[in-house]
């Protein structure tokens, strides 16, 4: 998963491309299965 510590984007749109909503961690695993499916 790209990404960098303290400034992951995680926010997907319906093609899994990153956007830029940005949050101060990493994603957890189930938000890793969710968003990869």
């Amino acid at each position: 998963m790209p990404g960098r510590p303290g400034q992951f984007d995680i926010a997907f749109d319906d093609d899994l491309v990153f956007s830029r909503h940005r949050v101060r961690r990493f994603p957890t695993d189930d938000e890793v299965d969710a968003l990869v499916g």
